[in-house]
């Protein structure tokens, strides 16, 4: 397995697939980040946003903050995630914040809570990233 990238694209800060799923960033930084996707064209065959696209939002916020808190020469690996999902959502924009919870050395842990237009909590994860040396 060779070493991944350790450079993100500016022009998809979220990756390809959060390209694809129509995420924005609308900040970053080890501490907090912030990001929207929309519901359409995410959702399940119910009309309801797919729960998998949730953890595709919260997980390209948790994987953005740990790779920036690694600095220069360091990557972050996602080891562990959860979700408790508590409300759907059939259409609008679902917004993730990403708070930290710990920055350490070698492991980072944040909490992601996703919300919809009128702030009501969708879900709450919480994602552990290793970091490695490049």
């Amino acid at each position: 397995m060779g070493v991944p990238s350790i450079e993100v694209d500016p022009a998809a800060p979220a990756g390809e697939l959060g390209r694809k799923m129509g995420i924005e960033v609308i900040s970053a930084s080890p501490e907090l980040s912030i990001a929207r996707m929309p519901v359409e064209g995410n959702t399940q065959p119910y009309g309801i946003l797919h729960g998998g696209a949730h953890l595709v939002l919260a997980e390209s916020l948790g994987s953005m903050s740990a790779h920036l808190h690694a600095g220069p020469g360091r990557y972050a690996v996602g080891i562990e995630i959860g979700a408790s999902h508590s409300r759907s959502v059939a259409s609008g924009w679902v917004t993730g914040t990403c708070k930290a919870i710990s920055l350490g050395r070698t492991i980072t842990v944040h909490e992601i809570v996703l919300t919809d237009d009128d702030g009501n909590r969708l879900s709450t994860v919480r994602m552990t990233n290793l970091l490695r040396d490049a």
